[in-house]
């Protein structure tokens, strides 16, 4: 069986504005395995993007716990964080967030700028990753001369650089036609095969098909856990 990577107890997340406040997250309890495929939805203002903040440690919770891989992220220092952002995640963005100027090796790359990886095995690194998401031949352009879906394809590369134990895909295909989507979700589905932890978060159905387990959110609470019988856990 696999081992617990996220524990949530009770999780809450406050927001204040002025005499103002807004409960994103009212007491949100889950489990997610290794290697578990999830996917959150939920309609805007649920709290699925304020959770999956706290899951990838962008932001803190007002209450409750996080345990990530065993260790309690509050008693993380801010180095620490960075580290695991760094090490141990991977973010894949709607908007693919990629530097226009570099060529998609230097792009990939970038998060490799932070450790103690040479330039030629960093280099390796970005092109292998690349060869995986099948952009061997377009190594040397740079990200306006590619297509929506290659675009995608390299920010799921940079994600996967540092070989992080969780990838976290926001919206990855809400910029994408259906079959570009679809290509992009096999790519996702043949990562988890391979062992790989994802937690994605969409608004689209067909979308959240491709997880183990669906997380319906409504009001800053989980509503339901769907399992995916099609999906083996």
């Amino acid at each position: 069986m696999n081992q617990t990577i996220i524990e949530l107890e009770t999780l809450r997340k406050e927001y204040r504005s002025g005499e103002i406040s807004v409960a994103a997250l009212q007491g949100v309890s889950l489990t997610i395995a290794e290697n578990e495929f999830i996917a959150i939805m939920g309609p805007s203002g649920s709290g699925k993007s304020t959770l999956m903040n706290i899951l990838g440690c962008l932001d803190q919770p007002t209450s409750g716990c996080y345990r990530l891989g065993g260790r309690e992220v509050s008693t993380m220092s801010d180095d620490d964080l960075a580290a695991v952002r760094n090490r141990d995640i991977g973010f894949v963005f709607q908007s693919f967030h990629l530097l226009p100027r570099l060529n998609i090796v230097r792009n990939v790359m970038l998060p490799l700028k932070y450790s103690d990886i040479d330039l030629v095995e960093a280099r390796k690194r970005a092109c292998d990753m690349l060869a995986r998401v099948n952009l061997e031949n377009r190594l040397d352009h740079v990200p306006n001369e590619l297509s929506g879906g290659q675009r995608q394809r390299v920010a799921i590369a940079r994600a996967l650089v540092n070989r992080p134990k969780i990838i976290f895909a926001d919206e990855p295909t809400g910029n994408l036609d259906s079959k570009t989507s679809v290509e992009i979700m096999e790519l996702f589905s043949e990562l988890h095969r391979a062992g790989q932890t994802i937690i994605l978060v969409t608004h689209e159905p067909e979308i959240a098909e491709y997880a183990q387990k669906v997380i319906h959110m409504r009001d800053g609470k989980i509503e339901k856990v769907e399992v995916n019988a099609s999906r083996p856990m």
